[in-house]
């Protein structure tokens, strides 16, 4: 059974920083990419960062670059999202999902091709404000 579970959510102020992580079961990590995704009230989701799990290769949308961090625990089935310098504009729910494309696609595709990814989390809340 595939369980894609993410944690680390919650309320932060502007310049602040959170670390959302997202445990992983029944699935054969080195086949797969993970990555972050991002969906606000009223909006369509969007593509944050990927990490390709087997040679650790990542993918970041322009709006984060130099803000967040994507990275990998082997041991855990873990994969993280570092978030720093917190911006009100990224209040959103982000989702964890896996997919078996490289660490680019997965930022490249249109959010029609979201519902190939192999699994979705369920979502933790992050909110940005002071």
């Amino acid at each position: 059974q595939v369980q894609v579970v993410e944690s680390g959510g919650g309320l932060v102020q502007p310049g602040g920083s959170l670390r959302l992580s997202c445990a992983v079961s029944g699935l054969t990590l080195n086949l797969y990419t993970m990555g972050w995704f991002r969906q606000a009230p009223g909006k369509e989701r969007s593509f944050v960062a990927s990490i390709a799990w087997s040679d650790q290769k990542t993918w970041y949308t322009n709006s984060v670059k130099g803000r967040f961090t994507i990275s990998r625990d082997n041991a855990k089935n873990t994969v993280y999202l570092q978030m720093d310098n917190l911006k009100p504009e990224d209040t959103s729910v982000y989702y964890c999902a896996a997919g078996r494309l490289t660490a680019q696609a997965m930022g490249t595709i249109t959010p029609f091709a979201y519902r190939a990814m192999d699994a979705w989390g369920r979502g933790a809340q992050v909110i940005v404000s002071s």
